[in-house]
Formats: C-alpha cells, sequence, structure tokens
C-alpha cells in the first residue's frame, strides 16, 4: 500500500467538496485529494449572488435540519464540523400555500410531501375519493416493490388529492410529475411503511411516526450571507487542491490506480491517481465509464439513461409590494401557470428583510418534458412571472428595480420507479471490477443538500475502506 494515498473527485459541487472534507477527517494523514471542476465555480447548484444591493440565492436556498430516519441532517453536520454553526439561520415565517381556483390556500399540516396522513385537514384544497383507502388484509407494496407516488395516491385518495396537494409538492422539489416519480426514492419513509401497513392514511402517521419532530423545531435552515459560504469553508477544510475549469475527459485503468486525463483535447494532461470518485451528474458520469475498457457497458448506459428536468429561477426586487404573511406559494400543473412555484425571500427569512423595504420574491419554471417554455428571453421570463405573480395575488405589483434569470438546465434527475435498484446493480458492478472507482450524488441517492453531503461522504468512506484504511 501506497504511504501517499492519491485521490481525484471528479466534480466541485456540494457532494464532491463533502468527500473531500471526509478525506481530510477520516483518511491517512499525508493524502493527497484533488477536486477537478469543469466550470470555474464551484458548488454546482448553490450558489449565492447579489440582487439590489443584497445577498440572494441563485441555486438552492436552504437544507433539511434533520434526517428523514432521525438525528440531524447531514448538512446540519457539515455546517458544525466547519464552524458555521453560530451563522445558522431558520424561516420566520413557515406557512405556505396552493394557488388554486384563484386564490391561494394554506397547505394543510400533517401531510408528508403532500401526501395527508388526516383526510379530513385537506379536504379544504382537495376532496379525497371516499372509502377508497380500505384494508385489503395485505401490505400495500410487495417486499422491495417500487410504484409511481401519483398511482398509489391516486389509488387510495383520488385524482384530486394528487393533482392539487401531492403533484405541487413534488414539482416544487423535483420539477417532475406525481405520475412518473419513484415512491422509494422520493418518499423513502413512506415506501418503506407502505411495505408494512395495508392503508396509506396507516403508512403516512407510521412514516411520521418514525422520525417524531418536537413542536417548534424548524424544518429548515440556511446560514447567514448566503450558502455559497458552505462551498468556500468546503473548498478549503480539507486542504484538497482545487482545480477549476479542468474537465476530466477520460479515465483509464492501470496496474497501480488510474489515469486521468484532464483539460483541452488539443492539451491534455495525464494525472494519476489511487482512486476516483466520480460526483459529477448522470451523463457526464457515463461518459467517463464508457471509456473504462473493462466495465460492462450495460453500466454507462443505464447511468446515462436518468433524464434530467431544466428550470429557472426569477428573482424581482419589488419595491415595498402588498404581500400575504406566507412564505410563498406551490403552483399545481393544472392551473396552466408558467411558475410552479414561488418564495417570498424577505418574508420567509428574517435576516434578509431590508430597511429600504425592497422585498425579494423568487419565482421557478420548467417542469419536466416543457422545456419549451424556457426558450424564450430572461426579458420575457421576468414580464412572465411579474403578470402570474400579479393574478396569484390578486393584486398589480409594482414593477421591479432589479432581476435576475438564473438558467440550471439538466438540474433535476427524474427518479423513474426502481431507481434504487439500477443504481445498485450500477455500484455492484463498479465495484466487482473496479472498488476504486466510486459514484457519487443526486443522480444516484436524491436531490437536496444533506442527501448530496451524506452520498459524497459515504463514497469517500468507500475509497477509504477500498484503499487499505479502516473507515
Amino acid at each position: 500500500m501506497r504511504q501517499r494515498w492519491r485521490v481525484a473527485i471528479v466534480g466541485g459541487g456540494i457532494t464532491g467538496l463533502a468527500a473531500a472534507v471526509r478525506l481530510a477527517d477520516r483518511a491517512p494523514a499525508g493524502t493527497e485529494v484533488t477536486v477537478y471542476e469543469q466550470s470555474g465555480a464551484l458548488g454546482g447548484k448553490l450558489r449565492t449572488g447579489e440582487l439590489a444591493g443584497g445577498p440572494v440565492e441563485f441555486g438552492a436556498e436552504s437544507f433539511l435540519m434533520r434526517d428523514p430516519a432521525g438525528g440531524e441532517s447531514a448538512a446540519v453536520t457539515l455546517v458544525r464540523r466547519l464552524g458555521l454553526a453560530g451563522d445558522l439561520a431558520h424561516p420566520s415565517v413557515g406557512q405556505a400555500a396552493l394557488a388554486v381556483d384563484g386564490g391561494l390556500r394554506p397547505i394543510p399540516g400533517g401531510t408528508l410531501v403532500g401526501v395527508p396522513g388526516d383526510l379530513a385537514k385537506v379536504a379544504a384544497v382537495a376532496e379525497p375519493a371516499a372509502d377508497a383507502d380500505r384494508d385489503g388484509g395485505r401490505p400495500l407494496l410487495a417486499p422491495d416493490a417500487d410504484v409511481p407516488v401519483g398511482a398509489l395516491v391516486r389509488a387510495r385518495f383520488g385524482d384530486a388529492v394528487t393533482d392539487r396537494l401531492v403533484d405541487p409538492m413534488l414539482g416544487g422539489v423535483y420539477a417532475g410529475r406525481a405520475d412518473d416519480l419513484s415512491l422509494a426514492t422520493t418518499m423513502p419513509a413512506l415506501a418503506r411503511a407502505a411495505r408494512v401497513e395495508h392503508t396509506l392514511l396507516g403508512a403516512v402517521r407510521a412514516a411520521q411516526a418514525a422520525a417524531p419532530r418536537a413542536p417548534g423545531e424548524p424544518v429548515f435552515g440556511t446560514l447567514v450571507g448566503g450558502l455559497s459560504r458552505l462551498v468556500e469553508a468546503a473548498a478549503t477544510a480539507g486542504g484538497a487542491t482545487i482545480r477549476r475549469d479542468a474537465a476530466v475527459r477520460e479515465l483509464t485503468p492501470t496496474a497501480t490506480g488510474w489515469r486521468l486525463t484532464v483539460g483541452p483535447t488539443r492539451d491534455p494532461e495525464l494525472v494519476d491517481a489511487d482512486a476516483v470518485l466520480l460526483a459529477v451528474p448522470a451523463r457526464p458520469a457515463a461518459r467517463l465509464l464508457a471509456g473504462v475498457a473493462d466495465l460492462a457497458p450495460w453500466v454507462a448506459t443505464t447511468v446515462g439513461a436518468l433524464d434530467y428536468a431544466s428550470v429557472a429561477l426569477i428573482t424581482l426586487a419589488l419595491p415595498r409590494p402588498e404581500l400575504p404573511a406566507l412564505s410563498g406559494f406551490l403552483v399545481p400543473a393544472t392551473e396552466e401557470l408558467l411558475i410552479k412555484a414561488s418564495t417570498f425571500l424577505t418574508t420567509k427569512w428574517g435576516h434578509l428583510a431590508r430597511p429600504d423595504g425592497l422585498a425579494l420574491v423568487r419565482a421557478s419554471v420548467g417542469r419536466y418534458g416543457e422545456e419549451a417554455s424556457l426558450q424564450v428571453t430572461g426579458d420575457d421570463l421576468v414580464e412572465v412571472v411579474h403578470r402570474e405573480l400579479s393574478k396569484v395575488l390578486g393584486t398589480p405589483l409594482p414593477a421591479p428595480v432589479a432581476s435576475h434569470v438564473q438558467r440550471w438546465g439538466g438540474a433535476l434527475p427524474q427518479y423513474a420507479p426502481g431507481h434504487l435498484d439500477r443504481v445498485a446493480a450500477v455500484r455492484s458492478a463498479v465495484r466487482g471490477t473496479h472498488p476504486t472507482l466510486v459514484l457519487a450524488g443526486a443522480g444516484y441517492d436524491g436531490v437536496g443538500i444533506p442527501v448530496c453531503v451524506r452520498s459524497g461522504e459515504t463514497a469517500a468512506e468507500e475509497i477509504i475502506k477500498a484503499l487499505g484504511g479502516s473507515a
């Protein structure tokens, strides 16, 4: 075993950076870690910018404070590890609404990603199907089964609950549709409960009981000053070498590990490493895997088959608008608006409140399969968002004094049923052939900062084990 390990991390998003921090903490002293990021910016979908003289998130806005399985989330643990816990901030206003029937109605409490645990609480928004959730004498799902979220909810609670409550909740997170998304991937706790419980109500309640939340405990957190601070701290904490504008074009197995082809095709650099951690989206990962000659071709094909949704985030700085006391709202696809979600940033987050009275309002547009709606100019998107916000709020909003359009192409993975089984098969095949090549990121394990952090940390532990360490 080498005295000094050389680990290459391909991808400088939060997954790759979290992996670098974990390697710094757990790998033997002297381990050389290099992060290769093809763009000029680290952080992936975490990007803090400035609008009208104040900070604003152009990507992910916050993270879950708790792990659905219990305890604090991996994001919170990383924040503490990086010495940023003193700058944690939580929403000042937690209530959000649904834009339905020409107005805003509060999102009912007691749901699990929109799936109700008490039908009486959702009747004002969506009338449940009568007597559909009957006990059939057996679990809702067979062991290890996976189904589309929409198929299960429609069968048990009807179309209204699915279309007006569950679908917009999933759309706000994944930009996808309930009828297409995997239950096991998007709602793992509910899937586990559905393999035991005989009714969907029972499964929701069991999933909620498995991870109880104390009254008043914040659901979400962010950092004062922006989430780019998390990126910057992670990039420097582990002492890894960070290489921006360094695209990895090829991976080649060698007798002692790997050779990476890095940089422009006309003048590539060849770099040797003992292990490689791939923390890039599915399609670039698939291209690299396809070039590994002794890896079964189906591995790259399976990884590359994962679809992604593109979205755009439009942020408006509005002078003293009349906004409701809400954190924001979600829009069901049945409402036929371009906006699928909106956040009243300066209302939701007290630390963003402006002394000049400017309100920051962010809208998310773009659903899977509707990419054509994004093929317009930024000015057009600002105009449509401003008009639709005024329509939903029922009052003309003042013209923005500043705006920002952030386009995220291929941003959100669309997890079809069976996704977790496909990922397990891919990882098993890669591990069986090349244990020092590890895959991590949202394309495999799910979206959200905590999931990506945990994915990167788990991959780092696998590399330590593969290289003969004691992770």
